[in-house]
């Protein structure tokens, strides 16, 4: 049995990680001396996550109708994506850095569980001010989620918090070593899970109000049901663009996804156009107070994240913990796409050839790399040589994003389309407009 303090020494490796028993697999804690030595600025994202699902959940509670059981339905979802990642062969293609409080044979961070209501719940909350109507708004939220991770995506993966695999075909094409599926499996995700949401809502609901709810069990079948089918529905919006263009015509992920983007950003407009000739904004409530910590939460959110780019440097992080097994170079895996095609990729990571530039074996003596067998292992986080860019980039991004929410929150149709599930009357709300 390996011992905490010798599985988290520098330079250990180790072929494989014995648990004491189910529940010992199934959590794990990390000391957190270890994360803030060797990789800081993980930790501070572990924590930015945490609050910011809590802020969500204060949020769900505050409004209250449908979306505490959104929010549980985002941190569910999440779930299942996460769990068939980590054990379908196909898509078993990342591994997460370790944080303090680990799941899953430390496979899954505590903070990822918050991830997907900070992107999700924020995105649908938003979005849902606009009263888009129901074919536009879930490729409203797609496009959200995506303004919400893209941040993340690059800065946090140039920073080691997680790497990927080096060969798998679906996601080989990348983006400052983001793949640009990242941001299509976002955006088709998202999309199909809030179709699944306001679906079911219409089939087992009682009420015409969109986010009155409809009691207890009848919202708990909906979550469920939205949790489990929004994964085969993202994937379904895989089929008609990126793998044929892709996998038969070789076409690269950046283009697929600009595909996507595009459709996702005209269904999104015509959507919005519809709504603002049958309604005027300017007839709307004032903003609720509790739109307020969303708003600080994004706010805190990109702000991280560009702290980051200025104040820490990716090549002094050191990542030690569970990874791409290491093997021989010369073994390959299946990869089954919906065509019937079989891909394929590497088996293992070929420590002397591969393509994942944002890590090494340079802090290692005499710069070797584990051996083969290896799960648990030391890597050496390398500083970008464009992290000036990476940062611009960053900035650009976030200024966008902070702009695009803020008008969602105060410049659209408001916190009035959510007044109801408070109960108030017509009466109320004429008075309100008065």
């Amino acid at each position: 049995m390996v011992k905490d303090q010798d599985l988290f020494a520098f330079g250990k490796n180790y072929d494989n990680i014995n648990f004491e028993g189910p529940l010992d697999w199934f959590f794990q804690l990390t000391p957190i001396e270890h994360v803030w030595k060797y990789q800081p600025s993980y930790l501070l994202v572990h924590f930015l996550f945490i609050f910011g699902g809590l802020i969500t959940l204060l949020h769900a509670f505050i409004r209250g109708g449908r979306l505490p059981y959104l929010w549980l339905a985002t941190v569910l979802h999440g779930l299942v994506v996460e769990l068939i990642c980590y054990f379908l062969p196909d898509v078993d293609n990342f591994w997460h850095s370790q944080t303090p409080i680990m799941f899953i044979g430390r496979r899954l961070p505590l903070h990822i569980i918050f991830l997907y209501p900070c992107f999700l719940y924020q995105s649908t909350v938003a979005v849902s001010k606009l009263k888009l109507p129901k074919w536009s708004e879930p490729f409203a939220v797609g496009l959200g989620v995506v303004l919400i991770d893209i941040v993340y995506d690059i800065v946090c993966v140039n920073f080691g918090h997680w790497t990927w695999h080096d060969t798998d075909p679906s996601i080989e094409d990348r983006f400052y070593w983001v793949p640009w599926n990242s941001f299509y499996f976002h955006a088709t995700f998202a999309a199909s899970f809030s179709i699944w949401f306001q679906l079911t809502k219409k089939i087992i609901g009682n009420s015409n109000d969109k986010w009155a709810s409809n009691g207890f069990i009848k919202e708990m079948i909906c979550v469920l049901i939205t949790s489990l089918l929004g994964v085969p529905g993202g994937v379904l919006m895989f089929i008609p663009i990126y793998h044929p263009l892709h996998d038969i015509h070789k076409i690269h992920s950046e283009v697929t996804f600009m595909f996507l983007f595009s459709i996702f950003l005209l269904l999104t407009w015509l959507g919005d156009r519809s709504a603002r000739g049958k309604e005027s904004p300017k007839e709307t409530q004032k903003t609720h107070w509790s739109s307020w910590l969303l708003i600080f939460h994004l706010i805190l959110h990109y702000a991280t994240f560009l702290g980051m780019c200025l104040y820490f440097k990716p090549g002094n992080d050191i990542s030690i913990g569970l990874k791409e097994p290491i093997g021989p170079c010369d073994e390959f895996s299946p990869v089954h796409t919906p065509f019937g095609m079989v891909l394929q990729k590497r088996k293992y990571l070929c420590p002397t050839n591969y393509d994942e530039k944002y890590f090494d074996w340079s802090c290692l003596p005499n710069k070797q790399p584990p051996p083969n067998g290896s799960i648990w292992y030391t890597s050496c986080i390398v500083q970008p040589k464009n992290m000036l860019e990476i940062t611009l980039i960053a900035a650009c991004l976030s200024v966008i994003a902070l702009v695009v929410f803020i008008n969602l929150h105060l410049n659209s149709f408001g916190d009035g389309v959510f007044e109801r599930i408070k109960g108030l009357t017509k009466t109320t709300l004429k008075k309100k407009n008065k």
